[in-house]
């Protein structure tokens, strides 16, 4: 974001409401993490579908049904569970899923669990989203990701790789890649199941929703943990990433590198650092709000009104929460509210609007706790981290607490419902 220099004073709450966004239509309108209920212009009584999925819409196996309910456009409602690394698994899900896995789906009140049982058992129903994942092609594909997943989990997860095992398992996982690759260019179409949508628009099959949640999650962490930039040493996948970007309802579930580096750890056991200077470059750039650019997202927001671009979402996000955010922050309410107002005006007026002093470690607390897409889409959440950072950085150097890698109790959605 590009701040002029005149400095000014935080806006009210009051004057920073009116450039806010509104709400969006979460039933009928953008794919978001948002909704309850999900209707695609149908009536409320053709639903026969509850999804059960994680408050934070980080689940990958949930994003997975998610993303096919999506582009299929069938009614669902959503209810959302907590992941055991954010806090309490809640009783009554407990009671209707003892083991607390996610997802979870009733269909016709019949009760399914597990992501590709779950698929199947909609295929069976509603028909498949292109190729049915029990054809002889989209087995060969649900196996290669496997096989993906396997060396990444090998090079990511494994602790105290000489260089020698880093290199090793480093071309290993790009062997598999470049397998992919191989498959995206041997098919028509961007995708590796390219479908015609009823808007005429090319959209991805269900070989591709079993790939994307964790060729997301590959693509962040190894530029956070490695140094390595997935996008740009595999074109075939890149030009797959930017065409799924130009999709809406990936976008709406789509997280960002920052979320995906740091709600990793707990979930995989640990995520192994390999210290050299792309590592130390990518990860100070997403530690700081900067993000990594395309290698993120290719897509840009289109010209809007003002009151529709990023930061004026971003806003409407805080404002809706922020008596929450202000309440939860370790500097405490009564510290934070001038200063969190003064980077909201920074962000929404591009200009620089000075914090009250001592504020820098409560601003960063909140830079590094944002979630995508829970909170608010990848480009609101890149214009509202660096509003963080540069409001800050006016206060000082003071950092935040450190991001806990055991699990995301700092995550806790609790106070937030």
């Amino acid at each position: 974001m590009n701040y002029q220099d005149s400095s000014i004073n935080a806006l009210s709450w009051d004057d920073l409401q009116k450039l806010a966004a509104k709400e969006p239509d979460r039933i009928n309108g953008p794919t978001n993490s948002y909704s309850t209920l999900r209707l695609f212009g149908q009536p409320e009584e053709k639903t026969r579908i509850t999804l059960f999925r994680d408050h934070h819409a980080w689940c990958p196996y949930c994003q997975k049904i998610w993303l096919w309910l999506e582009w299929k456009q069938i009614p669902y409602r959503i209810k959302k569970v907590t992941m055991r690394c954010y806090g309490r698994k809640e009783s009554w899900y407990l009671k209707k899923v003892p083991s607390g896995m996610l997802p979870a789906l009733e269909l016709d009140q019949r009760l399914i669990t597990e992501s590709d049982q779950i698929l199947l058992a909609l295929e069976d129903v509603f028909g498949p989203l292109g190729k049915r994942l029990e054809d002889h092609e989209a087995l060969k594909l649900r196996n290669l990701e496997r096989k993906l997943f396997h060396a990444w989990c090998i090079w990511l997860c494994r602790p105290g790789l000489n260089q020698r095992q880093e290199k090793e398992s480093r071309e290993q996982f790009q062997c598999i890649a470049r397998e992919m690759e191989r498959n995206l260019i041997a098919h028509e179409g961007p995708f590796l199941d390219t479908l015609l949508n009823n808007k005429g628009l090319q959209v991805p099959g269900s070989c591709d929703v079993i790939f994307i949640p964790y060729l997301e999650r590959m693509n962040a962490s190894l530029a956070y943990y490695k140094g390595f930039s997935l996008q740009e040493e595999h074109p075939a996948i890149q030009k797959w990433f930017n065409s799924l970007q130009k999709l809406e309802v990936y976008r709406g579930t789509q997280g960002d590198i920052h979320t995906h580096s740091h709600d990793l750890p707990p979930q995989m056991g640990g995520c192994w650092t390999d210290p050299n200077p792309n590592q130390k470059s990518f990860s100070k750039a997403i530690d700081l709000g900067e993000g990594l650019g395309e290698l993120e997202t290719s897509f840009v927001s289109p010209k809007e009104p003002r009151d529709k671009q990023p930061a004026a979402i971003a806003l409407g996000r805080v404002l809706k929460h922020r008596k929450n955010l202000l309440r939860t922050n370790p500097i405490g309410e009564d510290l934070l509210e001038q200063p969190l107002r003064a980077a909201l005006t920074n962000m929404v007026m591009r200009k620089s609007c000075p914090p009250n002093h001592g504020s820098a470690y409560g601003l960063r607390y909140l830079r590094d706790r944002i979630s995508v897409p829970r909170d608010m889409p990848l480009l609101e959440a890149r214009c509202l981290r660096q509003a963080l950072e540069k409001t800050a950085q006016i206060d000082g150097t003071e950092q935040g607490p450190s991001i806990p890698t055991r699990n995301r109790l700092d995550q806790n959605p609790q106070p937030f419902l």
